[in-house]
């Protein structure tokens, strides 16, 4: 495959600062994608698709390119020298062949072709820091190999019709004006998946506030919620409002939703979705202290909790999480989560109904956590029921929420 050199550059840039600078991939592509307008859509999508690759599979690229294992996730031991060397690794296992570039000069490639032919151990292989297999392994047994498999796939896009202007069916041909293909999801009437992957973000039918792009597990939480029009409901995690919308939409614009985060930005940028979708039920507010939650104990008929996490669960989407994340700050996500479970349940009225939502696939995140706090509010609060996702079991991200109700 020719690769132009700007092209490669930027592909080697864009490791660097992910792995090096610790910046989050997405907005490294899309700073990149931004800075070089003169590229076409080939050359976007390559940079788009390797740099994904990469990050997914670091490890196990680093290992083909013979680097020391204990340094790939040390930023001061990734020089651009040896980013280029996991890049021309790369390329070469495409088309076995190096990109004609001084910088992927030098590789010994029956040395390459031993450690390909190798069996390293699986985390290597998958490309998994060791304490997170470790972890995954202890908390989900013999389900955790398949599982790592299917999230070191790339995952489909799912877009959700927004029901307050159009239906998922009069989307379709909407689309169609634009180049995109996309076809209805069984079981989800709102939901459409792209034939093939495409920036959306840009199309007139999105900045017309006719659909939100949402994965087709995320899009099943807010309706286990069983809000109806004219409720009180409370997103308590909001964060930039992908739940929250849905809920607009779901109660057809009637009522009010309280969309509540302790980033200030995020609320920002969900009154401007909002505005974009025609959501006008949704009000904003910041939590600044415990108190910002206590004024409102017994005010909600209905609670989402979409609590912080590890993230895990959609891994297929964000493969740089699993670099980033940290044993510490795992054992900081779930004293987060039972605090905010343990106070934020207050804001449920007596008979009204609360869920709990992750996109983790760790037990310890997910079903645990509820039954620790089922058993603290002993007969206060019941299990209604739970919903586990996992792209190994249908074609979602990983997800888990259970729904509770505060016995009258």
């Amino acid at each position: 495959m020719k690769v132009h050199p700007n092209v490669a550059e930027a592909v080697v840039e864009a490791l660097l600062d992910i792995f090096k600078q610790q910046r989050y991939a997405d907005r490294v592509i899309e700073s990149s994608l931004k800075s070089h307008t003169k590229w076409g859509s080939r050359d976007r999508r390559f940079v788009a698709e390797t740099v994904y690759e990469l990050v997914r599979w670091w490890r196990s690229y680093w290992y083909l390119a013979g680097l020391p294992a204990a340094d790939c996730l040390v930023p001061e031991k990734i020089s651009p020298r040896r980013a280029w060397r996991v890049f021309a690794v790369y390329m070469w296992k495409l088309d076995r062949e190096f990109p004609d570039m001084r910088e992927c000069e030098g590789i010994d490639t029956r040395e390459l072709g031993q450690r390909l032919s190798a069996n390293p151990p699986l985390a290597i292989r998958a490309a998994i820091p060791d304490w997170l297999h470790e972890t995954c392994t202890a908390e989900l047994g013999d389900a955790w190999p398949p599982l790592l498999d299917k999230l070191n796939e790339p995952a489909d896009v799912f877009l959700r019709a927004n029901t307050l202007k159009i239906t998922a069916a009069e989307l379709i041909p909407k689309l169609g004006e634009e180049q995109i293909d996309a076809d209805e999801v069984a079981g989800l009437p709102d939901t459409l998946r792209l034939r093939e992957r495409r920036n959306v973000l840009n199309t007139k039918a999105f900045h017309a506030g006719l659909f939100e792009v949402q994965d087709a597990g995320s899009q099943r939480i807010a309706p286990l919620l069983e809000a109806a029009p004219g409720m009180r409901v409370i997103d308590a995690c909001a964060g930039a409002g992908g739940k929250t919308l849905h809920l607009a939409a779901l109660m057809k614009n009637k009522g009010r939703i309280i969309a509540l985060d302790v980033h200030q930005w995020k609320l920002d940028e969900l009154r401007r979705r909002a505005a974009r979708n025609g959501a006008d039920t949704i009000v904003t507010r910041l939590i600044e202290d415990a108190k910002s939650i206590k004024r409102m104990e017994a005010d909600a008929d209905r609670v989402l909790l979409d609590v912080p996490c590890s993230g895990l669960g959609v891994l297929r989407r964000a493969p740089d999480t699993k670099w980033k994340l940290k044993p510490q700050e795992l054992d900081r996500l779930r004293a987060t989560q039972a605090d905010i479970l343990r106070r934020y349940s207050k804001m449920v009225k007596p008979g009204g109904k609360l869920v709990y939502a992750t996109c983790s696939i760790l037990p310890s995140e997910n079903e645990k956590q509820v039954q620790s706090f089922l058993t603290d509010a002993g007969p206060a609060w019941q299990l209604d029921t739970e919903l586990t996702l996992r792209p190994d079991l249908g074609n979602t991200d990983g997800f888990y929420a259970a729904r509770l109700v505060r016995v009258s």
